[in-house]
């Protein structure tokens, strides 16, 4: 608050106001670090996504260009990719893709934070885990709690890959929905990469009901509904 002394000698007070910043949008490079690994040397580039408030992060390897880049687009999974379990294949995802690149001798991962249980959040995924041991598939699970079937968007991935200066994939992914959704947000996908995984007997109810009721393109199980 400031004081002003008008033309009759009499004291008002005028509020100062300040104009708000204009709130930012988008991806936001912040950092790019070496990271060594035990798959091979990568660059850790990390983003703050200002839109949703994550932090993301790109894992590149080698000299990438601009075409063809071997990429995955990986949702962040606390329980496949941390500790191990065998109730999704994700985790072997994971150490696949990145082991992949590294034979490539480019390539990038983009690991997306936000999209653990599909979108819907680490405690709500382990409700869903636990109505699937009850006997629940992992859609009707969802559907149980008033949840949606898969909730992620892939918008900050395609603004990541612009920033790294990618303008077209070879997608690691069986889901046919994330190629879709990077083509309508303007990566082109040249082609779509298999990333099979041998299921178990922990995750091939889980595998069935993706390749089933969310169009997940798997082949391999089709040996396994043969019996061999």
């Amino acid at each position: 608050m400031t004081e002003n002394i008008d033309v009759l000698g009499t004291k008002s007070a005028k509020s100062v106001t300040s104009a708000k910043p204009a709130r930012r949008s988008g991806a936001e490079r912040v950092v790019n670090t070496p990271l060594p690994t035990v798959y091979g040397e990568f660059r850790a580039i990390g983003y703050l996504d200002h839109d949703r408030g994550d932090e993301q992060v790109a894992l590149v390897h080698g000299e990438i260009g601009t075409e063809n880049v071997l990429t995955r687009l990986h949702s962040e999974c606390l329980t496949g990719d941390a500790f191990g379990s065998r109730h999704c294949e994700c985790g072997d995802q994971l150490a696949s893709a990145m082991r992949a690149v590294v034979a490539e001798g480019s390539g990038v991962v983009v690991y997306l934070r936000g999209h653990e249980g599909r979108g819907i959040g680490l405690l709500a995924k382990l409700r869903a885990m636990a109505l699937q041991a009850e006997g629940l598939d992992t859609v009707e699970a969802n559907v149980a709690l008033g949840l949606p079937v898969d909730a992620r968007d892939y918008g900050v991935a395609a603004e990541i890959l612009r920033d790294l200066g990618v303008r077209s994939v070879r997608l690691m992914s069986n889901n046919p929905r994330k190629r879709e959704a990077l083509t309508r947000h303007g990566i082109q996908v040249a082609e779509r990469v298999p990333l099979l995984i041998e299921p178990c007997e922990s995750n091939i109810t889980y595998l069935r009901t993706k390749r089933e009721r969310m169009d997940h393109i798997l082949p391999h199980l089709d040996a396994l509904a043969h019996g061999s």
